[in-house]
């Protein structure tokens, strides 16, 4: 089964390398692509074993991949190379980078670089939803890879043991709140409910807001929506679920250490990333479910994770060998391989075609929650100056959730200076 896996990702390979170029016995063009290992899991060894299947059947391109660290190390190291005049062709950065790197004119866009009518098709083969992060000014700029949305991990033997329904997860925000007092005791140390608020709290709040019924930015990545009553309305119903109903620990809970908590049954339920789906099968000693995000308004999640982006600082060459290497990489046969291996979404409906991922999400429905929930999923939040203006986001959130300002004080303060930060980018600015 493993080789016959194998036979078929070398064919996509040898397809794609087809349709990009005849292969030449000349010189190898070399490739660096710089890529972040963000997630639990052996991450590394899976996109070594793409590599290596693309360079068998690729032999005109040789591909070093550097694992840079976690999302803002490889965006670092990455413009880094750049400046210092010995740049990578491509890298996997955080969708929401886009802003950024137009504005230091380090990437090119995709739609520069395609060629054929095949290749226009492609662009327009993922799912809109992943496509929200990596399209601006009428072009593409960054293709989806490493995706996700944010799903609600449960406990369904705790579930059983607390009266509740396993396999009626909470659909709104009144059912989450009364499910997670059941499910809480406080004897134990045990809590409903995890929302991690280190790391990345605003995307996190990106799901609350959009519940609430108002996402948190427009399309242009000019303007935010902090101060809107909707938004302050998902922060105090976060704090809530710590401070005034006791489901979940007060103050701020560990991005990183989350996970191991379920693992360990300190919580019955927590909001992560599907990229943590596959962890959670291999490690979890007891029955556990997946569900979409529960709604108030609306369900809502904001996309997460990463893209494929060329460097401008490229030969033509290098682009259409980079092209052929994304290309691979995105091509249904390798997405559904990364699907199974990772729980990342499949990034395109043909993934979700394969006899690969159809087996698998018959025999493993969960697999399938992350893609379904692409329904109600919008951008992740991004703008222009997105570091400083997320940090602005991140920093009210933790002063809410720790009881040092009301929420809407805080929201009110990041707004105020997200303003000042987004208005030279404004018409008329």
């Amino acid at each position: 089964m493993q080789l016959l896996s194998r036979m078929k990702l070398a064919a996509a390979a040898a397809a794609i390398s087809l349709a990009g170029a005849s292969i030449a016995q000349a010189e190898q063009t070399k490739l660096t692509m710089y890529y972040p290992v963000a997630v639990g899991g052996p991450l590394t060894k899976i996109v070594d074993g793409l590599v290596a299947d693309f360079e068998a059947a690729n032999p005109d391109i040789d591909v070093e991949a550097i694992y840079a660290g976690n999302y803002n190390d490889a965006r670092i190291k990455a413009l880094a190379a750049l400046q210092s005049g010995e740049p990578a062709q491509l890298s996997v950065m955080f969708s929401i980078d886009i802003y950024d790197l137009i504005e230091q004119d380090a990437i090119v866009a995709f739609d520069d670089i395609v060629e054929t009518d095949e290749e226009r098709a492609w662009l327009d083969s993922f799912y809109p939803a992943l496509m929200e992060n990596g399209q601006t000014l009428g072009k593409t700029w960054g293709i989806p890879f490493q995706r996700s949305t944010i799903v609600m991990y449960y406990n369904k033997d705790m579930f059983r043991a607390a009266g509740l329904d396993p396999e009626n997860p909470p659909a709104t925000w009144d059912e989450l709140t009364k499910a997670a007092k059941a499910l809480t005791d406080a004897d134990a140390g045990r809590y409903g409910l995890m929302i991690p608020s280190t790391g990345y709290p605003y995307w996190m709040f990106g799901a609350l807001s959009m519940q609430s019924g108002q996402v948190l930015m427009n399309g242009n990545g000019t303007e935010t929506y902090f101060d809107d009553p909707a938004v302050i309305a998902a922060l105090e119903y976060w704090r809530a679920l710590g401070a005034e109903y006791g489901v979940m620990p007060e103050g701020t809970i560990e991005w990183g250490t989350l996970r191991q908590n379920f693992l360990e049954e300190k919580t019955a339920m927590m909001w992560h990333s599907t990229g943590n789906l596959t962890a959670v099968k291999n490690n979890a000693e007891f029955d556990f479910g997946v569900a979409m995000l529960p709604a108030k308004t609306q369900r809502g999640t904001p996309t997460g994770g990463g893209n494929f982006y060329i460097f401008k600082e490229t030969s033509e060459d290098d682009r259409r060998a980079a092209m052929r290497l994304i290309r691979y990489l995105t091509s249904p046969e390798v997405a559904a391989d990364w699907s199974i291996k990772t729980g990342y979404i499949g990034i395109s409906p043909a993934s979700y075609q394969t006899e690969a991922l159809q087996k698998y999400v018959e025999e493993f429905p969960p697999a399938k929650v992350a893609r379904d929930q692409l329904n109600y999923a919008t951008a992740e939040l991004s703008t222009y100056q997105t570091g400083r203006v997320r940090k602005l986001l991140d920093d009210a959130i933790q002063a809410a959730l720790t009881g040092q300002k009301e929420p809407a004080e805080a929201l009110q303060e990041a707004q105020s200076q997200a303003e000042r930060l987004l208005k030279p980018y404004q018409q008329g600015g």
